[in-house]
């Protein structure tokens, strides 16, 4: 079995060279030598000793990666970039767990972390406290919440990286706006969430600003699980049933994410209501699945590639240097129109009564401005 000093003596360099080749310190190296050291791996077929390499540093080259549920492909495919970039860039491997935003679940994930050696975690959460975030972190993560907003001057040395939720809906309200529709909902999953709290709040400002009054409402319904993030298509075919049931039932929905959406489509299809032609559907996240069901979905994609990018890169740079400064790092969303809305359909709409709760436009901003607002 080869040893780093034999791939030292192969390629003609140090050990400390090699090193640095395996622990993704190479950025500085010219690039003959790399290629060099890299030639002398595979020649050597060498394998690094991770074990002993935890046992000489306190770590290991993996990262941690913390997610509400993988059930809903969207954090498959935010998994699936991250692990590329960690992998691909910085030759760390990532482990992944389940954590369906509970708060001692994420607690004890940070504690085997920890007993584990592995120093740098992702969490994707949005949990509107984050205080056991801030506790794992001054017993040494390294740490990047994904999904939420920094909270204003908390300075909990973590990073925060997120799509502007409020733009996401802003734009996917103003784009029922401009086809026609006079009435329209925000449809989400009951559970709070800064995430959700953020799009409902762009939903209503792009509603006031058309000045729909009460054609815009905010309508959820409870799950089995307090978030409901594996239950996201059926929430959203359960909705479908009340909204077709429902008087003067909305023209225009936009969905809390895609899976939302697509579970909406098919509970309008059993109600034996046409997408668009009876009611148009909007998404957000950008799943690929999107333009594969019918009629496609229109959605408001996030950057997902770029922002895995920047959360691995800050977990790596700031177990590197325990100086640098935690930031907050705020993406655009962009529309994808598709085939799932068309202008608002002329003449009376409604059925019967429904059951899903609806608040008017209204009522959201009194909650608003009360503090009370519920998602």
């Amino acid at each position: 079995m080869s040893t780093i000093q034999d791939v030292a003596r192969h390629a003609g360099v140090s050990i400390s060279t090699v090193s640095n080749v395996l622990n993704g310190r190479a950025d500085r190296m010219r690039r003959q030598t790399l290629d060099r050291v890299e030639a002398a791996i595979r020649e050597l077929a060498f394998t690094p000793n991770r074990a002993a390499r935890q046992l000489k540093t306190g770590r290991t080259s993996m990262l941690g990666l913390l997610v509400p549920s993988i059930a809903n492909p969207m954090y498959g495919f935010i998994a699936r970039e991250i692990e590329t970039s960690a992998q691909e860039r910085h030759g760390h491997r990532v482990l992944l767990g389940n954590t369906y935003r509970n708060r001692e679940k994420e607690t004890g994930f940070f504690d085997d972390l920890l007993a584990q050696g592995v120093r740098g975690v992702i969490v994707i959460s949005s949990l509107v406290d984050e205080q056991h975030f801030e506790s794992a972190v001054g017993r040494g993560l390294v740490m990047v919440s994904y999904d939420r907003r920094a909270t204003p001057d908390a300075g909990s040395g973590i990073d925060h990286v997120s799509v502007d939720n409020f733009e996401a809906a802003r734009l996917a309200a103003s784009h029922l706006i401009g086809h026609g529709h006079r009435r329209i909902a925000f449809a989400t999953a009951s559970g709070e969430t800064t995430s959700r709290s953020e799009k409902i709040r762009g939903f209503l400002e792009a509603a006031q600003r058309a000045g729909l009054g009460d054609g815009a409402c905010v309508i959820d319904r409870r799950t089995v699980s307090e978030y409901g993030d594996s239950e996201m298509a059926d929430v959203g075919r359960a909705l479908a049933g009340d909204i077709a049931r429902a008087p003067h039932r909305p023209t225009g929905i936009v969905a809390v994410n895609d899976m939302l959406a697509f579970g909406l489509m098919a509970g309008f299809r059993d109600a034996g209501l046409v997408v668009p032609r009876d009611v148009s559907v909007i998404g957000i996240d950008g799943l690929f699945l999107a333009s594969l069901v019918t009629p496609p979905l229109t959605t408001v994609r996030l950057p997902v590639a770029q922002m895995a990018a920047t959360m691995v890169e800050r977990v790596i740079s700031r177990l590197a240097d325990p100086q640098l400064v935690a930031g907050e790092f705020l993406f655009q969303p962009e529309l994808v129109e598709r085939a799932s809305v068309a202008p608002a359909p002329a003449g009376p709409t409604g059925g019967g009564r429904g059951t899903a709760r609806r608040r008017s436009i209204g009522k959201a901003a009194r909650d608003r401005k009360a503090g009370k607002t519920r998602t």
